[in-house]
């Protein structure tokens, strides 16, 4: 039992499960159609701007549309990192798992770097798409990209949130085991509760997406970008400490 090798298995059973290529399929041309919607929403404001006030303006920020459209794109790396590994721990499937490599701890070393790679090829692709789709958008709509705001900065960071979004929700399906628990208390915290809490308290910037999100659309006067993304690795430590007590000790 080597740790490539298990990574590697672990690689080809997301590659084999329908559901994972559907969803990161999905989370790129949800991406694309984001970007051209809140690009040619955007082209038509400043059209409307223009024909009104007769000032012409700089163009269309792709950082701007990449920020409004992460927070939506993130739900497909939640349903990549609860699928797979709640699909395996809530059916026999893992019993099998278990008598390949009953080693637990580097079982779930090899899952979580499997999730990993998956998360960040799905990542790339939909950021880059993203990108892409309104870039051109912007052209087609005579409504050039603003000169100087296409940051690499940003960039990384959206790629690198969603990653660790995948992560985090990984890390909580090893917890939970069971698919709902796991996507209903994930996509509720990101889509409900940090959203409320934001509106209700400066404190919940220490939520974990409140804190990660520094890295791709920065505006906390307190966490950075590196903070913030400190304190969502420690929440994903956190989680997935306790997950890996859990696994080794209890019952398959």
């Amino acid at each position: 039992m080597r740790l490539p090798n298990i990574i590697a298995a672990e690689l080809d059973k997301l590659r084999t499960l329908p559901a994972v290529v559907l969803v990161a399929v999905a989370t790129a041309v949800v991406g694309v159609a984001l970007a051209a919607a809140l690009t040619a929403s955007a082209a038509a404001t400043q059209g409307e701007a223009v024909s009104t006030t007769g000032v012409s303006t700089t163009g269309i920020s792709t950082t701007d549309v990449l920020a409004q459209a992460v927070p939506f794109v993130q739900t497909g790396l939640i349903l990549l990192g609860v699928l797979p590994v709640s699909h395996e721990l809530a059916g026999r499937q893992l019993r099998t798992t278990l008598a390949a490599v009953p080693r637990r701890g580097m079982l779930l070393a090899g899952k979580t770097v499997a999730t990993l790679v998956a998360a960040a090829l799905t990542a790339a692709a939909a950021v880059g798409g993203l990108l892409g789709a309104a870039t051109v958008t912007a052209y087609l709509t005579d409504a050039p990209v603003a000169a100087g705001r296409i940051d690499a900065g940003p960039v990384l960071g959206a790629v690198a949130y969603l990653v660790l979004i995948g992560l985090l929700s990984h890390a909580i399906a090893l917890l939970v085991r069971g698919p709902v628990p796991a996507l209903v208390g994930t996509l509720s915290l990101v889509l409900i509760v940090s959203p409320l809490l934001a509106s209700l308290s400066e404190h919940a910037r220490w939520l974990p997406d409140r804190a990660a999100a520094q890295l791709y659309a920065p505006a906390d006067e307190v966490l950075t970008a590196a903070t913030g993304a400190l304190v969502m690795l420690a929440w994903i430590a956190l989680v997935g400490t306790l997950a890996t007590v859990l696994f080794v000790r209890r019952d398959p």
